[in-house]
């Protein structure tokens, strides 16, 4: 089904040297029990993560293939560089800088063709000794209209399976593809600094099946000894796949060699056209079975519900009575846009049908596939990890700043087209780790303790239980009794005791220090009703001002102090912090279900908008300006008894 490559020269030691035990989420008799007797310092013992850390689980560099093509010309190094809070210049020219660093980082460069464009701009020789590469080359060093034909030339061999060149490819097995790993397994390692900034090894296998996308991020737990005795798998043949079960047997086979740990994070799945999160057969016709639903559960723990190309939470079709549902909504064709959209594929590809789905399978052949957490990650193609709607340089290095990007020509597909004002400044991966390295942080995301945002840093905790009450919440340490009495965000409800009537959660949000304040606070809950037919509900639970629900329980807008002229806004609406002990009104003991909280912030402006104040612009008036942040957490779920 598959090659993998080995570096011989590796100690065989390696194999039986166990990796570090993985970190369990905090059991309540562990817990420190300050002001009962055992310590008065609240803080002593601690056993649970204390802040979420912040960083990115998909950037590309210089050395994907498809950056590379765009003009990219920064590599890992410089992307980790700028990750850590450094100011450099990006490929454009332009000095950036992120307005806080980031706590961690996976340059998830597409292993196919892995560092080819690096080696053409750099003249290797591997590359001018062919008489196509040296073609090529000179193309790439002319610059202008002939670097424009070449990388497009290069792609367009690429996406066909018709080699230009034997030497313009870089494939598994070889000294080549050996030697472009090690440069990324190099500049992790370099930039990995525990306790401050964590580095991850990892890429993306770029499954695309006629053109839908079935992308998987590929982490690694551990450093450069493992992760350097197997090659990244690929999706060419006959070295690689384009299947996700041969993807799971090269991390098994990984995983078994190494005595290593790996995760595969599915990409949002928007522009899969239906087939990212199958109900009854795969992409190749093959129905579901056990095999598949158990593989997907033990090694996609979380999900990249928004990133850079749309948001992935839901889908106004989906989720007709959702008022905040048609948020940066990509949703008119495929990744290469050779297919157009269709309402009857939007249920294989966004995150809250994926878990109703994941109720039903688990019902009829015992696992949840899509029983998964909710991060949120970039998917940036220039080396800059920017999420901010403020500082945000686009998907490639022709849509990096400039007065015409917003009406940039991104692709298009008969009438349909997408513009540059459509991508989205999204979005980051909250973890609450209980140390910043590769361990901690790797843990966390497994045990799925994780959540979305579009961009801000915002503090979110979610914790589900059978006994929480308001004055629960009225302290400044909500998670001392969140573990205590319940669990958190990306596990499981404890069985009903005795006596209990419905599932309580508490829930509490705290606003980036430099953004919006709170609108409100809902929980989405999916249940799989006895007519083996799976519903949704959305629940504000609490929100910000003296605003009050209608007959229907509807709260009103927030109100907008958005000054779209100045791209400025004021927080003289909303409210710094919000939170609320919540119980289902509407709980059925016999019925499997899950639940998630989502943050929505006051309107603020949208990066289209900086765009014009700051370049003297006048855009149309279908281009929005104003946006409404949020946060998506890990659902927590509720499993009936035997």
């Amino acid at each position: 089904m598959f090659k993998k490559f080995i570096y011989a020269t590796l100690p065989l030691a390696l194999a039986i040297t166990p990796a570090a035990a993985f970190e369990p989420t905090p059991d309540a008799s562990s817990l420190n029990k300050a002001f009962e007797g055992e310590s008065y310092s609240p803080y002593a013992g601690r056993s649970f993560p204390t802040f979420p850390l912040w960083g990115d689980t998909h950037l590309h560099t210089s050395t994907s293939f498809d950056a590379g093509a765009f003009g990219t010309r920064l590599d890992a190094r410089m992307a980790y560089r700028f990750a850590k809070g450094d100011e450099i210049e990006a490929t454009t020219g332009s000095k950036v800088r992120l307005s806080r660093p980031l706590d961690f980082l996976v340059v998830a460069d597409h292993s196919d063709n892995m560092g080819l464009f690096d080696l053409i701009v750099d003249g290797d020789r591997s590359i001018t000794s062919d008489p196509e590469g040296q073609r090529i080359y000179n193309m790439i060093k002319a610059g202008g209209s002939e670097a424009v034909k070449a990388s497009i030339e290069l792609i367009d061999s690429f996406s066909r399976g018709k080699k230009i060149s034997d030497a313009l490819e870089v494939v598994p097995g070889t000294k080549l593809f050996r030697s472009v790993w090690d440069r990324q397994i190099a500049a992790a390692e370099e930039a990995n600094d525990p306790g401050r900034f964590t580095a991850f090894i990892g890429y993306e296998w770029t499954s695309l099946i006629n053109g839908n996308n079935m992308h998987r991020v590929v982490m690694y737990r551990d450093g450069a000894a493992r992760a350097r005795f197997m090659g990244p798998y690929t999706t060419l043949k006959p070295y690689g796949s384009p299947d996700p079960r041969d993807l799971w047997k090269w991390m098994n086979t990984y995983e078994q060699t190494t005595n290593g740990d790996v995760l595969a994070i599915a990409h949002n799945g928007n522009l899969a056209n239906g087939i990212m999160f199958p109900d009854k057969a795969q992409w190749n016709g093959k129905e579901l079975d056990k095999e598949y639903i158990t593989e997907r559960a033990k090694w996609e723990p979380v999900y990249e519900a928004t990133q850079i190309k749309g948001d992935g939470e839901t889908h106004p079709f989906l989720s007709p009575n959702d008022e905040f549902a048609d948020y940066e909504t990509w949703d008119k064709g495929n990744l290469n846009l050779s297919e157009a959209k269709t309402n009857d594929m939007l249920a294989g590809e966004y995150a809250r049908s994926a878990l109703r789905t994941g109720l039903k399978l688990e019902d009829t052949l015992g696992t949840n596939p899509y029983k998964f957490g909710m991060i949120g990650s970039t998917d940036s193609h220039t080396s800059l990890a920017t999420a901010a709607e403020d500082n945000f340089f686009g998907k490639h290095t022709g849509t990096e700043p400039s007065p015409e990007r917003p009406m940039h020509l991104v692709g298009q597909f008969g009438d349909q087209k997408i513009l540059g004002w459509e991508q989205v400044a999204s979005g980051l991966a909250a973890v609450w780790a209980r140390e910043n390295t590769r361990e901690s942080i790797f843990d966390a995301i497994e045990r799925k303790e994780v959540y979305a945002t579009t961009g801000p840093r915002m503090l979110v905790r979610f914790f589900g239980g059978w006994d929480f009450t308001e004055n629960d919440l009225v302290t400044r340490n909500p998670a001392f009794i969140g573990y205590r009495k319940g669990v958190p965000m990306g596990a499981d409800l404890a069985r009903t005791p005795e006596g209990a009537k419905a599932p309580s959660f508490m829930v509490y949000a705290l606003k980036d220090p430099i953004g919006g304040n709170l609108d409100r606070i809902q929980i989405i809950k999916g249940w799989l009703g006895a007519d083996g037919k799976t519903q949704e509900t959305v629940y504000d639970v609490v929100w910000a001002g003296d605003r009050e629900q209608d007959a229907d329980g509807v709260v009103p807008p927030v109100g907008d102090t958005v000054n779209v002229a100045r791209a400025t806004w004021t927080n003289d609406i909303g409210a710094a912090e919000l939170g609320t002990v919540w119980t289902d009104p509407d709980f059925d003991p016999n019925e499997r279900a899950f639940y998630y909280a989502r943050v929505i912030e006051i309107p603020t402006p949208r990066w289209t908008a900086y765009d014009a104040f700051r370049y003297g612009i006048k855009l149309p008036a279908e281009v929005p300006m104003k946006t409404q942040e949020r946060a998506y957490t890990s659902p927590i779920w509720y499993t009936p008894k035997d």
